[in-house]
């Protein structure tokens, strides 16, 4: 008898003693403070850079300054006002740019850059993408300076020796031919 009630013992301490299984805690504890923070320095750079781009259009009253519905201006050095087809999904686009501080020094030039060839929305193509969603305004033939705040643009990175970080740039486009894809046509 005292040896079942040393082993009931036993059995008991030993059911009683287990535990379930204890989920881990993170060794560090965020409070999501990054990330408040850094929509507010990015909201502040925004409004820096949309000054910048509306002192440039109050200085130059000369050209007539479009808002698109993507975050940035632009205004037409050469318009078609016939052509009603744009660039859309799937069409291939050649076109050539250059790429200006909004002091008009120029950081690329056309011919740094050449002739580029585009295929609407599908090329991973290393293309800043103001001008990825410029091109799709473009009739054939027009020619667009395009002024981007520095999120469409080359952002955070910079242009490698040549830009700095944060600068809103302009951009002037020219779309020398669209190639319809043939469910476009």
């Amino acid at each position: 008898m005292s040896r079942n009630i040393i082993l009931y013992s036993l059995l008991g301490i030993f059911i009683f003693s287990c535990k379930g299984p204890e989920a881990r805690r993170p060794v560090q504890s965020t409070s999501g403070t990054f990330i408040k923070e850094s929509i507010e320095r990015n909201k502040k750079i925004y409004e820096q850079d949309k000054s910048k781009i509306f002192e440039l259009m109050e200085a130059n009253p000369e050209h007539t300054y479009l808002a698109s519905k993507n975050g940035f201006w632009y205004y037409y050095q050469q318009q078609d006002s016939i052509s009603v087809h744009t660039p859309q999904f799937g069409d291939q686009v050649t076109f050539s740019y250059d790429i200006r501080d909004l002091n008009g020094n120029t950081i690329l030039s056309e011919s740094d850059l050449g002739l580029q060839n585009y295929t609407i929305d599908q090329t991973h193509q290393e293309l800043i993408s103001g001008i990825r969603d410029g091109i799709k305004l473009m009739k054939l033939g027009e020619t667009i300076t395009f002024l981007f705040p520095s999120y469409m643009a080359y952002g955070y990175y910079g242009l490698e020796n040549k830009l700095g970080t944060n600068v809103p740039i302009q951009s002037t486009v020219t779309l020398k031919s669209i190639n319809q894809k043939q469910e476009n046509q």
